[in-house]
C-alpha cells in the first residue's frame, strides 16, 4: 500500500514538472531613432515583472517562451512581442519601436476687434483719447484732477510750474505732435513727390517737411487726411520754402 501511494505521488510530481517551464533571464536592447533610450518600460504580462531600460536601451527581465513583453514610453509608441525559440537562441535580442508621434489639434484664433474699453463700458465712448505726452502734461497742470477729497487743492501743479516741469512738458507735446504729422505727412506722400513734382532737392527733403508741419494752417488740413487739399496746400509751401533755399545759397 505505502509502495502504491509513493509510486503515484513520483508519478504526479514528474507530470507537474513536465507541465513547467522554467523561467530565465532574458537579456536585450531597445532600438529606436532617438538619442536618449533610458527610462523605457519592459513589462512582462504574465508575471507583471517591469523593468527599465539604461541610458543606451539594455535591459534584462525574467520571461520564459510565449510570454508577451510590453514596451511603452511617452516618446515611443507602444509595442507588444510574444516571445518564441529564436528570441532566447539569439545573443543579441533587438527590439525596434517606433518614435511616437504626438500631433497638436488645430489652434485657431479669433479675432474680437468690436470688443474694447468702450464697447464693455470701461472707457465712455464721448471721452477723448490722450497721447503719452498728453497724460504727462494734463497730469502735471490739471488743478481739477488735484483737488482731494476736502476740496484742498493738491500742491504738485503749482510746484511743476514754478519748477519749469510743465513748460518742458508742453515742449515734449509740441514735439510729439510734429512727429505725429511727420509721419501721416510721409504716409501720404513719398519721396519721389516732393523731389519730381514740388522739384525740392533730395537734400532738403527732409527740411521742406519740417518746414511743412511747423505751419499750423497746413497741419490743420493734414489732419483731415484730405490729400488733394493737402497737395494744394504743400505746392504753396514748396514755392516759399524753395525761395529761402535760393536766399540761403546766394
Amino acid at each position: 500500500m505505502n509502495k502504491a501511494v509513493c509510486v503515484f505521488f513520483i508519478f504526479l510530481a514528474n507530470n507537474l514538472l513536465a507541465q513547467v517551464e522554467v523561467s530565465t533571464v532574458l537579456k536585450g536592447k531597445v532600438d529606436a531613432n532617438i538619442m536618449d533610450l533610458e527610462g523605457v518600460y519592459v513589462v512582462n504580462v504574465r508575471t507583471e515583472t517591469s523593468v527599465v531600460t539604461n541610458a543606451d536601451g539594455s535591459f534584462s527581465i525574467p520571461a520564459q517562451i510565449g510570454d508577451t513583453l510590453i514596451f511603452s514610453s511617452v516618446q515611443l509608441t507602444e509595442r507588444r512581442i510574444v516571445l518564441g525559440d529564436e528570441d532566447f537562441a539569439s545573443a543579441n535580442f533587438v527590439v525596434k519601436i517606433e518614435v511616437g508621434m504626438n500631433q497638436l489639434r488645430e489652434v485657431i484664433i479669433k479675432r474680437y476687434d468690436n470688443i474694447n474699453a468702450v464697447a464693455m463700458g470701461i472707457i465712455p465712448a464721448s471721452q477723448r483719447s490722450y497721447s503719452p505726452a498728453e497724460r504727462k502734461l494734463k497730469g502735471a497742470t490739471d488743478l481739477d484732477a488735484s483737488v482731494g477729497l476736502g476740496g484742498s487743492v493738491a500742491l504738485d501743479p503749482m510746484l511743476n510750474f514754478f519748477s519749469g516741469r510743465s513748460a518742458m512738458l508742453k515742449k515734449e507735446l509740441a514735439v510729439e505732435k510734429k512727429e505725429i504729422f511727420m509721419q501721416l505727412l510721409e504716409k501720404m506722400f513719398n519721396t519721389d513727390h516732393f523731389v519730381q513734382k514740388l522739384s525740392i532737392p533730395l537734400d532738403y527733403v527732409k527740411g521742406f517737411e519740417y518746414f511743412a508741419v511747423e505751419n499750423e494752417s497746413f497741419t490743420k488740413i493734414l489732419n483731415t487726411k484730405n490729400k488733394t487739399t493737402t497737395e494744394f496746400l504743400l505746392a504753396e509751401l514748396a514755392v516759399k520754402y524753395k525761395e529761402i533755399i535760393a536766399c540761403e545759397n546766394n
